[in-house]
């Protein structure tokens, strides 16, 4: 089973979120599969890690430059993991059936969003079912908190 992390996102969006995350992944030795809502969003997402700051190298891929077994990360819509990522992200709503296939599931949500924040609780439920290990991160102003 798998590690699920929910990170209810009340401070920033996705965009400014992930990269400390997959940076912290790379770190650690780890690849990563990004799963997003939009095939717009995949070349967003695509634009906004070659520009962010810190960490200064989120080298990643995605179908529009192939060759997915050589990319740390992979960005996508579909549920897949091309790349052998053990660790899963999840933006936009964007699920997965595969989550037993992952170490670490990351489910990125907007706090400011009521149907995002719902949707999220359909997904806690359904992990928890699924019996995975859960657990709830809030953004807060000192940073990422672990919630009870």
């Amino acid at each position: 089973m798998a590690e699920i992390g929910f990170y209810h996102l009340t401070r920033s969006g996705s965009d400014q979120a992930l990269p400390a995350l997959l940076g912290r992944t790379l770190a650690a030795g780890q690849r990563a599969v990004v799963i997003c809502g939009s095939s717009d969003r995949v070349a967003a997402l695509d634009a906004a890690l070659w520009l962010c700051p810190e960490p200064d190298w989120l080298p990643h891929g995605s179908v529009a430059t192939g060759e997915a077994d050589l990319q740390p990360i992979w960005l996508t819509t579909d549920d897949e993991a091309p790349n052998g990522a053990r660790f899963l992200f999840l933006i936009d709503g964007a699920g997965s059936v595969r989550l037993d296939q992952f170490d670490r599931v990351f489910d990125l949500f907007d706090g400011n969003d009521e149907k995002a924040v719902a949707t999220a609780r359909t997904r806690w439920k359904a992990g928890k079912d699924g019996g995975h290990a859960l657990t709830y991160w809030q953004q807060t102003l000192r940073g990422w908190e672990k919630m009870a």
